[in-house]
């Protein structure tokens, strides 16, 4: 493969992981705190509406989750076409 096609490969795969990492994000910050949080707000957690939890911290937590899968997924994908260091 010549060094433009990997380029292109790394760059296309690299897009794939960001548009997924971004459809969880925008599901778990606009679904989970409007979109969904009628039908969330009737399970609880710790006294607190579900859909409540999601908008106000649970969210926070898988955008946190979210980085490090992307670290990952990135290493992954730098030792797959010979770019880690």
């Amino acid at each position: 493969m010549s060094n433009q096609q990997n380029a292109k490969a790394y760059w296309k795969e690299n897009i794939k992981y960001v548009l997924f990492l971004l459809t969880i994000w925008f599901l778990v910050s606009y679904g989970a705190g409007i979109i969904f949080k009628d039908a969330l707000n009737t399970i609880k957690i710790g006294g607190f509406k579900l859909g409540f939890w999601f908008a106000q911290q649970g969210s926070m937590y898988v955008f946190v989750i979210l980085i490090f899968v992307y670290v990952r997924l990135m290493n992954k994908l730098d030792k797959k076409y010979g770019y880690d260091e």
